[in-house]
């Protein structure tokens, strides 16, 4: 699967139910030797899209349960 096609994926949090954001406004943490995907980070949003200053949340690969064709499902109560 390439980027672009995970990339207009919301994030979903399968213990509260709530949209994290979507997966084309992240950024990607990669090991650089393996060149597999750490983690993604999102940046916050206040009301009306503005964006928090400095304010993220950071989603390990490991928290994604299943990728579907519209969204992704991760488990956020290990998120730091």
């Amino acid at each position: 699967m390439r980027f672009n096609d995970l990339s207009s994926k919301e994030l979903i949090d399968l213990t509260t139910g709530s949209r994290l954001g979507v997966l084309g406004q992240t950024d990607l943490e990669i090991d650089e030797k393996t060149g597999k995907i750490i983690s993604f980070t999102i940046p916050q949003y206040r009301f009306l899209g503005l964006r928090k200053s400095d304010t993220y949340s950071r989603i390990h690969w490991r928290q994604i349960k299943k990728v579907g064709e519209d969204m992704i499902i991760v488990e956020t109560d290990q998120i730091r």
